[in-house]
């Protein structure tokens, strides 16, 4: 059996950013002095003329971006998810949020899969708070082929939009013909009528081999790529609610305000069902390998198995 590709999905950004600068003049990046780290770097090979580095002075970025978002640009901005949502929130609020602004934000680096850099760099709170502003939209793409195609319709739709991408390579999962990315629409990549498993970023693929394992012990496992936190599909999690009557959502982020505070907040209202949200709980992550980190805090399929396995006896 061959081995599965794997790419991280900064990667994904950099190449999509490349290919859609060819089709459109107005497609602008800006970055913060990471254009290596965030993969932006292919964009300014490409096209130095329409790549700004700003800097280390994020804050300073994002109003940049908003001012040209007035000119007919459409600005991508380029950091860490760390900088991007924390360091920058009062700015994306208020100068993107607020007027719904045509700026789209790139946030590198994610969750605890940056790894070395530990907690300071490790954002788990980021989809929290981007949700939270009004009329932001939320995609957190699963692979490379999620990922371009996130940055594709991002670019396409009118107003702002939050990508989340990773630092660690992940296995492309979504390599197939009949592959369709719509924002707000999940998609359900394994059936199954015991329990549901809505997963979200690098934490699907985890998932559906955690499903895997879970069938091998009789437990019939659905799982759900949610590529989109907001606006989110409502419509497939109270489908699957009422198919299974159990849910758990898998997330490379707080348990807090993310995918499985979103889904929650979904079924309590339309359909109440028992929810168990996998995630980090209410910690900061620490300083190791990605994949390490990854097996400590039980996000990877040993954990999403031995945890839905406990609760499913």
């Amino acid at each position: 059996m061959s081995e599965v590709k794997k790419i991280a999905t900064r990667d994904s950004y950099g190449n999509a950013l490349v290919e859609l600068g060819k089709e459109h003049e107005n497609l602008l990046v800006l970055d913060a002095d990471l254009a290596a780290a965030t993969k932006t770097g292919v964009f300014k090979k490409e096209f130095p003329e329409r790549h700004i580095d700003c800097g280390i002075a994020e804050a300073n970025m994002t109003g940049i971006a908003a001012g040209l978002s007035t000119c007919g640009f459409v600005p991508f901005v380029s950091t860490f998810a760390m900088f991007a949502a924390g360091r920058s929130f009062e700015q994306v609020r208020n100068s993107i949020g607020y007027p719904h602004l045509n700026v789209k934000i790139g946030a590198t680096h994610a969750g605890i899969s940056v790894g070395e850099d530990g907690a300071s760099h490790q954002c788990n709170e980021d989809i929290a708070l981007m949700r939270s502003i009004p009329g932001m939209v939320v995609l957190n793409p699963s692979d490379d082929v999620e990922a371009k195609a996130a940055v594709k319709a991002a670019y396409e739709h009118e107003g702002p939009v939050y990508l989340r991408f990773g630092r660690l390579a992940v296995p492309v999962i979504n390599d197939r013909p009949d592959y369709k990315f719509e924002i707000g629409k999940g998609v359900e990549l394994r059936d199954g009528k015991d329990c549901t498993i809505i997963a979200t970023g690098l934490c699907v693929s985890e998932a559906l081999e955690a499903a895997e394992k879970l069938a091998a012990d009789g437990i019939d496992a659905q799982v759900i790529n949610i590529h989109t936190i907001k606006p989110l599909d409502e419509e497939l999690v109270i489908a699957a609610a009422k198919k299974t009557g159990r849910i758990f959502t898998v997330e490379e982020h707080s348990i807090i305000g993310g995918l499985g505070a979103a889904v929650s907040e979904c079924l309590s209202e339309n359909c109440p069902t028992k929810v168990t949200r996998i995630g980090m709980n209410d910690v900061f992550g620490e300083s190791g390998p990605a994949k390490e980190l990854l097996h400590k805090y039980k996000l990877d399929a040993d954990g999403i198995y031995e945890r839905v396995s406990a609760e499913m006896k």
